[in-house]
């Protein structure tokens, strides 16, 4: 395939996350040689993805990556939980739990191995064309930006709700008992004002990431350990899986997280990727397979258009994402509910086949 405009400099990629990396190794595979800037240059362990879907695991065969070979758990059942009421129910297809350690390291050294140039600098700040790093300003006029969650200044996502989002995430070393509970199912615990998604991953820990309102956090003043033990003294379930959790263990959080919103528009040669792109709340298990299928759509985008694509790319992402964002944040509104989650856990248990239908419906399917 061969771009149709001729560009002056490589492309830039902004993060060597999942979205960033899909988008390099396409690139490279394609003839382009496209420059993977990371912040890193040893891979850390991104607060939210510890779970992909069937979806993903699809996309990434289809790249020559193979989740069982670099040790992913597999997982096979949702189960719900929501006061006294639970419910389980067979995922479509073989889910995995890995740790973005596990991930991003295979997929940025696939990136490199592909044909990508990796370059490690902090991008402070984006201008048309241009990205300011602390070792030094990069040039060109295509800049893919997949800096995850964290917004770059001068593109920073708008944040309109009165009580925003944030994330909580706490990993428990592997240990026979917890192994146990855990085994082939991921868990969903809704809480009034969010919930929790915990899995195992492919070092036999749990990984146990939570969506809260801000709110939540402020009720237990501001200690985010406080707050854990708050949630596991009032939902037995969530506290049993905590009660394999030495006190010192660290707590990671991001705060207003802009779950639901969607990037309809962009400018001239800027492609937004994974959640720079749409934002999908956590508990559908969506986000990593939206950030694969954004690299992989952008990079095909760029290779017809060149930078005179972008627009056309965020349009159709766009499109792509608005039933399976739309599903979920419906999903969501109903599961924070303290009025709407037991019921709706019990709905899960009575007819399994909604719940299956649900996760179909929050994949997206370009």
């Amino acid at each position: 395939m061969c771009r149709s405009a001729a560009v002056s400099d490589p492309p830039l990629i902004l993060g060597a996350g999942p979205a960033g990396s899909m988008a390099a190794i396409t690139l490279a595979r394609a003839g382009a040689s496209p420059i993977l800037i990371d912040r890193d240059a040893k891979v850390g362990d991104a607060l939210c993805g510890g779970f992909l879907s069937w979806r993903s695991a699809e996309r990434l065969r289809g790249i020559g990556l193979n989740l069982p070979d670099i040790g992913a758990h597999p997982v096979n059942r949702l189960a719900l939980y929501a006061g006294a009421a639970e419910a389980q129910a067979n995922l479509p297809e073989t889910g995995y739990g890995l740790s973005r350690r596990g991930l991003d390291t295979a997929m940025r050294a696939l990136a490199v191995a592909s044909g990508a140039e990796l370059q490690i600098d902090r991008i402070r700040s984006l201008s048309p064309g241009a990205a300011e790093g602390e070792r030094q300003d990069w040039r060109s006029d295509s800049i893919f930006l997949a800096a995850g969650k964290h917004d770059v200044r001068g593109y920073s996502r708008p944040r309109q709700s009165d009580d925003p989002a944030l994330g909580l995430r706490i990993r428990i070393p592997a240990q026979a008992g917890l192994g146990e509970l855990l085994a082939g199912k991921i868990e969903l615990h809704l809480f009034p004002g969010g919930y929790a998604g915990i899995v195992c991953q492919d070092d036999g820990s749990a990984n146990i990431c939570l969506a809260l309102r801000k709110s939540m956090l402020a009720g237990a003043g501001g200690d985010p350990r406080m707050l854990l033990d708050r949630l596991a003294d009032e939902h037995p379930h969530f506290g049993r899986r905590m009660a394999f959790a030495v006190p010192d263990l660290p707590i990671d959080s991001i705060g207003a997280v802009p779950y639901g919103w969607i990037a309809q528009r962009t400018e001239p040669g800027l492609f937004r990727l994974g959640d720079q792109a749409a934002v999908i709340p956590s508990l559908a298990g969506e986000g990593m397979s939206i950030a694969l299928t954004s690299g992989a759509m952008a990079a095909k985008f760029w290779l017809e258009g060149g930078s005179s694509a972008a627009e056309h790319y965020q349009r159709a992402l766009a499109s792509a994402a608005r039933r399976p964002v739309g599903v979920a944040k419906l999903i969501w509104e109903t599961a924070e509910s303290n009025r709407l989650g037991p019921p709706l856990v019990k709905l899960a248990g009575l007819a399994p086949w909604l719940t299956n239908l649900a996760m179909r419906a929050s994949r997206i399917g370009a």
